[in-house]
């Protein structure tokens, strides 16, 4: 508790000096008319002292004015306690979707990524009309019946296979019971998994695809070793037989791996566009001389048209060359039938791309339904064919992701019948 401050202010010190001054004047002049009263015989000695006494006390008895002695202490003012930010203005300023619930699971405010993606909710309403998913319902009374916030997954297939993950944490407003609060709220956030999930599914097939590529020329490897260490241990034409072969698996192991590094490197470094400059003329005529053995082999023309105007982009040379050295090799290996394949440049018939490279064979074709799947990895038409024309079912796979990297565009069409015509544009 504090002490009261008895200490006299200067101002207060001289209006005491005054009052007793002004006493003692009083006093003196009362001792005069006593002492004249006594002079003159109007009153003994005696009588004019007791007189004197009796009027020095009732002046003493004088209400005299009351001084307040007060310590000029500043009142110390409330701190206004900080305006609690809102609620609303916060969810808006989320990425992510988010809800605001009462105590009653009614929605009070949804921001603008949750009005987009749930348009059936609407401020006023339920929670539970427009989202009937049993996990969130059991989230949303765990937390409003305990105060904690819970966290669960959903999956929905429809319209389309999405994963959410959705927290739902409650209010908690400082110095008020969360039990107590008749304005309690729930903070719900959904944060897309779909992404992730698709990922973790492509590196899965991934590592199965590449496993199964594997493990089959191995086991033909180890078997043919068998047979070379046991019975065909003497048997030269056996044994120059099986090693043309075990080289030809090690040599499908080797191309697999290959490609399965490049893609990794590719993947590396997705998100950056190559600033290299690269003149496309001289690059397409390299391609087909590094293909022209093999078309020879296949009994196959190359046909090369090229523009005659700028032809300069920008771009990683070593990516674009596998590009193109792709495309023309998958059109000598699966479009031999039609005697030639053709590999042209010219300007882009797409705006906002300024080269078009085509790469055309005459060969089969393909069904519709299997074009958009050309560029998954390791998916092949027909597994067989593809394994023995040395296909480890990457290369479109590669393409894709090389076209992507430099801002490119990639165009596959195809028809029983007739061959396969891949258009890459360039920016």
């Amino acid at each position: 508790m504090d002490q009261p401050n008895t200490e006299l202010s200067p101002s207060h010190l001289q209006s005491a000096r005054a009052r007793l001054v002004a006493q003692g004047s009083l006093l003196a002049a009362v001792l005069g008319v006593f002492g004249a009263l006594v002079l003159f015989g109007h009153l003994s000695l005696i009588g004019g002292l007791i007189g004197f006494v009796a009027v020095a006390a009732a002046v003493a008895m004088l209400p005299a004015r009351v001084v307040t002695v007060t310590q000029a202490v500043e009142a110390a003012q409330p701190v206004p306690a900080a305006a609690p930010p809102s609620v609303n203005i916060f969810a808006d300023a989320l990425v992510d979707p988010c809800l605001v619930l009462d105590r009653r699971g009614v929605v009070v405010h949804a921001n603008g990524a949750a009005q987009r993606q749930f348009p059936a909710l609407g401020n006023g309403n339920p929670l539970t009309l427009s989202m009937r998913n049993p996990e969130l319902v059991q989230a949303i009374d765990n937390a409003n019946r305990t105060g904690t916030s819970r966290s669960v997954e959903l999956h929905e297939t429809i319209p389309s296979e999405t994963w959410e993950k959705v927290v739902v944490s409650p209010l908690l407003r400082p110095g008020v019971d969360w039990f107590e609060d008749d304005q309690r709220q729930l903070i719900i956030t959904f944060q897309s998994l779909t992404e992730l999930k698709r990922v973790d599914a492509l590196r899965s097939d991934f590592i199965a695809n590449a496993s199964h590529e594997l493990r089959t020329p191995l086991a033909s490897l180890l078997g043919f070793i068998d047979t070379l260490l046991g019975p065909a241990a003497k048997d030269a034409v056996a044994r120059e037989k099986f090693l043309g072969i075990m080289r030809g698996q090690a040599e499908r192991m080797s191309k697999l791996i290959d490609d399965m590094l490049s893609l990794s490197r590719i993947e590396m470094h997705q998100h950056v566009r190559p600033s290299g400059t690269i003149e496309l003329r001289g690059l397409l005529r390299e391609v087909r001389e590094g293909l022209m053995m093999q078309a020879k082999a296949a009994d196959l023309e190359i046909r090369l048209s090229l523009f005659e105007g700028p032809s300069t982009t920008i771009g990683d040379r070593g990516q674009l060359y596998e590009v193109f050295e792709n495309l023309l090799e998958n059109a000598v290996k699966y479009g031999a039938e039609g005697k030639f394949v053709e590999m042209s440049l010219a300007p882009s018939s797409r705006p906002g791309f300024a080269h078009q490279v085509t790469v055309i064979d005459h060969g089969p074709g393909v069904e519709a339904e299997h074009v958009p799947r050309l560029t998954e990895r390791f998916y092949r038409i027909d597994a067989d064919v593809s394994r023995k024309k040395k296909g480890t079912g990457l290369g479109l796979a590669i393409v894709k992701h090389i076209v992507h990297r430099h801002r490119g565009q990639l165009s596959i069409k195809s028809k029983p019948g007739e061959g396969m015509r891949v258009d890459v544009f360039l920016p």
